[in-house]
């Protein structure tokens, strides 16, 4: 039986029972643990790379390498992001890992080289591609370490490059800071520029933006990508001499909005007079880490406090709408045990944010003793204009 008809047969297969079982396939244990890994995969993948797993050939020999990987919706603004950078001649990807982002780079520049240091993943990689039809990416099995760029490309010029650090301790703990990933960019980043003037790095979403701007200097822009509810992952764009101001993008799944006079800052505090409060807006996750607090009291809202992160404001509004989550207040009241009791009673069904209060959501939604459901959203949250903690009810609105 081959790879793919093997895959295809055994898709549903309980994975423990099937291994139990390897000794009537008589297969080769190597090939037969690849297969199981590649089950195993696929199911990983299923919703992150479809495209993927239409293709049962293809072989994935690292479960890491699948958690680490890119969706394919993620992968394809990366290369929106290169292709718009630079002519979209040629692209260098260093860590090439399971080749989601070169699989998203191919289809959008003429030539793409993709290195990986694990040579496991590099073989599978090229098996791979062939599988899907793409003849124009290059390979290369290299460690990729100072002094060792040259020998990595090769004749190769990349019209710009591209690096996805692993975020990953040698005791297999996550990391995000630069210094502690693989490779380690900043020990590498004058070789790289040298090497190509435009560098595409995309760094863990737990990366605080503004110091790894400053270690980094010369970023031209900062992408900060969300996809699912989830911050995906950061995508900045350095370019050899750059000392300009930066350009901020916030990404909520295919929605794309680039973020005017970044480093404007909302007031601390609340300022005048209370702003009729209709609507409540919830920041999406991409807005929340770009630190674009101000952009939303540019359309008219009001930021209930400093440290809340939420807005109120007579009207919904459009711009707003792909970038966050908007409420119809119902009620709005001083947040105690009289006011606990009232809402608990008339709002039994709801679901519960806790905002810059001495109280989680988990334990807001404890005292209120209330069932999540039935479009209803009660913040708790520290209102700066009522300088008191409160409650908000709130109906979802869309």
């Amino acid at each position: 039986m081959e790879f793919g008809e093997f895959i295809l047969a055994h898709d549903a297969d309980d994975l423990v029972r099937l291994a139990l079982s390897r000794d009537r396939f008589k297969a080769d244990a190597g090939d037969f643990d690849l297969a199981l890994t590649t089950l195993e995969v696929r199911r990983k993948l299923r919703g992150k790379v479809p495209e993927w797993v239409a293709v049962p050939s293809l072989r994935y020999p690292s479960r890491l390498s699948a958690q680490q990987c890119s969706s394919s919706e993620t992968a394809r603004y990366k290369a929106s992001v290169a292709l718009a950078a630079c002519s979209g001649a040629a692209l260098a990807d260093l860590t090439g890992g399971l080749g989601v982002d070169s699989w998203a780079f191919a289809h959008v520049f003429g030539e793409v080289l993709y290195n990986e240091m694990k040579a496991d993943l590099a073989q599978a990689a090229e098996h791979n591609f062939r599988e899907l039809s793409l003849a124009n990416i290059r390979f290369r099995c290299r460690e990729l370490s100072p002094g060792g760029i040259g020998d990595v490309l090769g004749d190769f010029r990349p019209d710009i490059l591209f690096l996805d650090p692993a975020r990953r301790a040698a005791d297999g703990r996550k990391v995000f800071r630069l210094e502690d990933c693989r490779p380690d960019v900043l020990q590498l980043l004058p070789e790289l520029l040298d090497a190509c003037p435009l560098v595409l790095l995309k760094l863990s979403p737990m990366a605080d933006v503004t110091l790894v701007c400053k270690q980094l200097g010369c970023v031209k822009q900062v992408h900060v990508v969300a996809a699912g509810g989830e911050c995906k992952e950061l995508l900045l764009l350095l370019e050899k001499g750059y000392e300009g101001a930066r350009r901020l993008f916030i990404v909520e799944d295919a929605a794309v909005q680039e973020i005017p006079d970044p480093d404007r800052k909302v007031p601390a505090e609340p300022g005048g007079k209370r702003p009729l409060p209709i609507y409540l807006f919830e920041p999406g996750k991409a807005l929340l880490k770009a630190g674009a607090f101000d952009w939303p009291c540019r359309f008219g809202l009001a930021k209930l406090g400093r440290h809340t992160h939420l807005y109120i404001g007579p009207e919904a509004v459009d711009e707003l709408t792909p970038f966050g989550k908007w409420f119809r207040i119902l009620e709005t009241m001083p947040l105690n045990k009289r006011t606990l009791r009232e809402v608990a009673a008339g709002y039994p069904q709801a679901d519960v944010t806790a905002r810059n209060i001495p109280l989680t959501s988990d334990q807001l939604c404890a005292r209120l003793k209330v069932r999540s459901g039935a479009g209803i959203h009660i913040f708790g949250l520290h209102d700066d204009f009522a300088r008191a903690d409160c409650l908000y009810v709130c109906a979802r609105e869309g």
